[in-house]
C-alpha cells in the first residue's frame, strides 16, 4: 500500500495547498501554467512544501511526458538516458517532456554541466527542487536559463486543512471512526513538511481499528511519536533550528555547545559544505574585526573538508567551530554595511565627488575630473585628509569600531588620522 502522502497528493492546482503567491488565482507561475508556456524552472524551498507535487501538477495539466531523477541516487550515464527517452518523445510539434530533478542542489557541476544542452535545445524543460539557496548550489549557465520560484512554508492552517482532507478523502482513513481534538503536537512534530504531517497521522490513525473511534489529543500524539522523534532530520524543521544553535553558539563564545550541535549534524548526515557556508558567514557577521583570521580559518575549513570528505572533514570542522567560539566577537561590519544601505535606499545615487572621478580622457579632465585628488602615498602617513563621500554625507559615519583589542587599535589609528571628523 502506497504512503498517505503518496495517495493524498494532488494532481491539479485546485486541490493544492499553500503557494498562494504562486499558484493561486492570478498568481505568477498558474498564469504561466495555464498559458501553456512554461521556461525551465528552479522551485527553491523548504522540505514538505509541495515542491515534488508541484512539479507532477505542471506535467499533468500540460499533458507533457515526465521523467523524474532524484540527484541523490542519479549519475551522468542516467541523466544522459532520461534526455535520450525525451527525445525519442518529441513527435513534430510535441510540447518538451517534463524532467524534473529532485534535490539539484546535490549535482555536480559535471553532472549539472550534462543538463545545459538538452535545456539549451529545448529537448526537455527542466524542473529542478532544491532546498538550499541556487545562487550557491546550481551553476550559473544553468541559473540563468531557468525561472526561480520560492515557495514558503506552510501555514499552521493549511497544515490543518491537509489533515481534515486525508481524514475525509483517503480511501483507508475515512472508514476509520477519527476525531482531532488538538493539532498542535502532530504540528510540531511535523515541524512544517507536510510529508511528515502525512506520515504521523498514518502512524497514530493505525493505533485503532476501524470500528473503534481514536480521538487524537497531544498526549497521546507525544506518547505515540516522542520515542520515534530522530536525533537529527536534515530535510525538515531542525536543519533550521540545529544550525541555529550551532552559529549561535559561536556567537555567544561557548566552544562546548558549538562541538555538540556540530556532532548533531555530522550524526545526522548534513552536508559538510551547508555546515562550513554557514561557519564563513558567522566569521565574518559575529567576529568581523576583531578577529579577521576567522574568516581564513573557516574558509580554509571549507576548503579542506572538500578535499578531504568524511569522516576526517570532522576534525577540521570541529577545529574551525571551537576556532570561531573562543575568538573575540564584534558584528561592526555587518552593523557597517547595514547602515550604508539603509543609507543609500534613503538619499539615493549620490554624485561622485568630481576629485575621485576617473578621468581617461580630455573631456573628462577639462571637466575637472580627477581634479584637487591627492595620492595618499606622496603624503607622510601614507594618508592625506580629502572628503570621499558624497557632499549630501560628508561627515555620515556607518562603521562604529565594536570593544575589543583589535578595533581599538583601529579607533586610535583612524581618531590620529581623522580627527574629530567621524567622531572616533
Amino acid at each position: 500500500m502506497q504512503p498517505l502522502a503518496e495517495r493524498m497528493r494532488p494532481r491539479n492546482l485546485d486541490d493544492y495547498i499553500g503557494q498562494k503567491h504562486l499558484v493561486g488565482e492570478g498568481a505568477v507561475l498558474r498564469k504561466a501554467i495555464e498559458s501553456g508556456n512554461i521556461p525551465s524552472i528552479i522551485l527553491w524551498g523548504p522540505p514538505g512544501v509541495g515542491k515534488t507535487t508541484l512539479a507532477g501538477i505542471i506535467a499533468n495539466t500540460l499533458e507533457r511526458p515526465f521523467h523524474a531523477l532524484s540527484a541523490i541516487n542519479s549519475g551522468v550515464k542516467d541523466i544522459r538516458e532520461t534526455i535520450q527517452k525525451a527525445k525519442s518523445q518529441r513527435f513534430f510539434d510535441a510540447p518538451n517532456p517534463i524532467l524534473f530533478i529532485d534535490e539539484i542542489h546535490r549535482f555536480s557541476k559535471s553532472q549539472q554541466d550534462s543538463l545545459l544542452g538538452a535545456v539549451e535545445k529545448g529537448i526537455v524543460t527542466l524542473i529542478g527542487a532544491t532546498t538550499e539557496n541556487p545562487s550557491f548550489e546550481v551553476i550559473s549557465a544553468l541559473l540563468s536559463r531557468s525561472q526561480v520560484y520560492v515557495l514558503e512554508h506552510l501555514t499552521k492552517e493549511d497544515l490543518i486543512q491537509l489533515i481534515k482532507d486525508a481524514l475525509v478523502k483517503d480511501e483507508f482513513l475515512k472508514k476509520k471512526n477519527v476525531e482531532v481534538q488538538e493539532f498542535d503536537a502532530m504540528l510540531q512534530f511535523s515541524g512544517g513538511d507536510a510529508r511528515k504531517l502525512y506520515n504521523i497521522l498514518e502512524l497514530i490513525c493505525n493505533y485503532t481499528t476501524d470500528d473503534k473511534k481514536l480521538v487524537i489529543t497531544n498526549d497521546l500524539v507525544k506518547e505515540l511519536l516522542q520515542q520515534n522523534i530522530a536525533m537529527y532530520d536534515k530535510g525538515g524543521e531542525q536543519h533550521y533550528d540545529v544550525i541555529s544553535a550551532f552559529i549561535k553558539s559561536i556567537r555567544g563564545s561557548d566552544p562546548n555547545a558549538a562541538v555538540y550541535w556540530l556532532a548533531r549534524m555530522v550524526e545526522g548526515g548534513e552536508d559538510v559544505k551547508f555546515i562550513c557556508r554557514r561557519m564563513m558567514i558567522s566569521a565574518a557577521e559575529d567576529i568581523g574585526l576583531a578577529n579577521p583570521n576567522a574568516l581564513l580559518m573557516a574558509t580554509t575549513c571549507f576548503q579542506a573538508v572538500q578535499a578531504v570528505g568524511l569522516p576526517e572533514a570532522r576534525i577540521i570542522m570541529s577545529e574551525a567551530a571551537i576556532y570561531l567560539a573562543t575568538s573575540p566577537k564584534s558584528n561592526s561590519a555587518y552593523v557597517a554595511i547595514n547602515s550604508a544601505q539603509a543609507n543609500i535606499r534613503e538619499t539615493g545615487g549620490l554624485s561622485v565627488p568630481l576629485h575621485l572621478r576617473n578621468a581617461p580622457t580630455k573631456l573628462m579632465k577639462s571637466l575637472d575630473y580627477g581634479k584637487d585628488y591627492k595620492y595618499a602615498h606622496d603624503h607622510k602617513g601614507n594618508f592625506v585628509e580629502l572628503d570621499f563621500l558624497p557632499k549630501e554625507i560628508q561627515n555620515q559615519k556607518f562603521y562604529e569600531p565594536s570593544s575589543n583589542s583589535s578595533e581599538e587599535k583601529i579607533r586610535e589609528r583612524m581618531r590620529s588620522m581623522w580627527k574629530e571628523k567621524y567622531g572616533y
